[in-house]
């Protein structure tokens, strides 16, 4: 891959399509074509054609690979979500991921790409398989089942990878995140992943310790909360109230000593499962280090990519309240489920070829928070 080649980011819209896009840009690459489905992107470089396509449509992908004929394909499209979205729209997770991957690769084959990366997720491993994860203990036990469908459709993107190289003789790699953070986050509470939800959380919860109900308004106002929840323009005080408590924030009716109502921050599970988290830009630089330099012989069927630290959920909670500066109580919702355990990923692998990650948790949560705009 040269500064050159015909570069395609399938799903720019995304934040790991937008990070892998604005990766290239920085690295000099001239010849960007950037897709996004249904809110349209732009980016501050002449590199950079946007063009609307709906990798679930086989016709649309089809038409777009013989117009455009990429060079290098970074497959960054999924529906995605965290552990309430995932146990809720099942059919719609295992059908859009499995679509994006057949209409992808296939047609990736069809017009001679060069070598396509394709993106999955850490949770394609077993649910009680041993920790760190390693590569080999893929298929070695049952999924977790809050998020089985799209781990079956990650898991068959690797196979097809995996057997068209073998058939067809292509060059199609696979990358396994970890759990990923970064600008462009959904921060919608009831898709969004555990540390965006926690920041959106938190940040909401501060404004009410601050009886900042304007902020309060236009944050609901510009950013959807989920749960079919809205909030009118002419809201009074009791409306938003009534959205927060639904949301699992909620205020005390009594002062406390400092003259205080209290604030309360309710979280789902134990707040006890281990989880490892990624700066997406990171998880951008390492793609764009694998694409230009490794080949699937050299790499295999897929390789992790992490920082190889995890943390439990609950001492992340802690630190993105002290971040954000809430000051109130936290309260777990034991009745709601935690999820895999632990999701630690083995990164020997990829540290062996060279590559680590820059962006320390603490460092970067406080980069994203600040870019939402109100960070400290």
């Amino acid at each position: 891959m040269d500064n050159t080649s015909c570069i395609a980011v399938v799903g720019a819209s995304g934040m790991v399509g937008n990070a892998i896009t604005r990766k290239l840009i920085n690295s000099n690459y001239r010849t960007i074509i950037a897709t996004y489905n249904k809110n349209n992107i732009t980016f501050d470089s002449n590199a950079v054609k946007t063009v609307q396509l709906d990798a679930t449509n086989q016709n649309e992908v089809e038409r777009f690979f013989k117009g455009f004929n990429p060079e290098y394909v970074f497959l960054a499209a999924a529906k995605v979500g965290g552990i309430l979205a995932n146990s809720t729209y099942k059919a719609e997770f295992i059908y859009n991921n499995m679509a994006i991957a057949l209409n992808v690769i296939h047609s990736a084959y069809k017009y001679g790409v060069k070598k396509l990366l394709n993106l999955g997720s850490s949770c394609i491993y077993p649910k009680l398989a041993p920790q760190p994860l390693k590569e080999e203990y893929l298929l070695t036990g049952p999924l977790e089942p809050t998020n089985e469908p799209y781990a079956i459709a990650k898991i068959a993107a690797i196979k097809l990878c995996r057997y068209y190289n073998e058939q067809y003789g292509t060059n199609f790699i696979s990358v396994m995140p970890t759990n990923l953070y970064g600008p462009h986050d959904n921060y919608n509470l009831e898709t969004a992943h555990v540390l965006p939800a926690l920041l959106r959380k938190f940040h909401l919860a501060k404004l009410l310790e601050q009886r900042d109900f304007e902020g309060i308004k236009k944050d609901l106002i510009s950013h959807p909360a989920g749960f079919g929840l809205s909030l009118p323009e002419n809201a009074a005080v009791q409306d938003i109230l009534s959205i927060l408590h639904k949301i699992g924030i909620s205020q005390h009716t009594e002062l406390n000593t400092q003259n205080i109502m209290p604030v309360t921050v309710h979280l789902w599970g134990t707040g006890s499962p281990y989880r490892e988290f990624m700066h997406v830009d990171d998880l951008a630089s390492a793609c764009i280090f694998l694409m230009d330099k490794y080949d699937f012989a050299e790499i295999g069927e897929f390789v992790n990519i992490g920082t190889g630290v995890d943390m439990h959920i609950k001492d992340l909670a802690n630190l993105v309240k002290k971040i954000v500066g809430f000051k109130g109580e936290i309260v777990w919702d034991t009745t709601k489920p935690d999820g895999t355990p632990r999701k630690l990923l083995d990164v020997s692998r990829i540290k062996a070829l060279g590559w680590k990650p820059e962006i320390g948790l603490e460092e970067g949560i406080r980069m994203v928070y600040g870019g939402m705009g109100d960070g400290e």
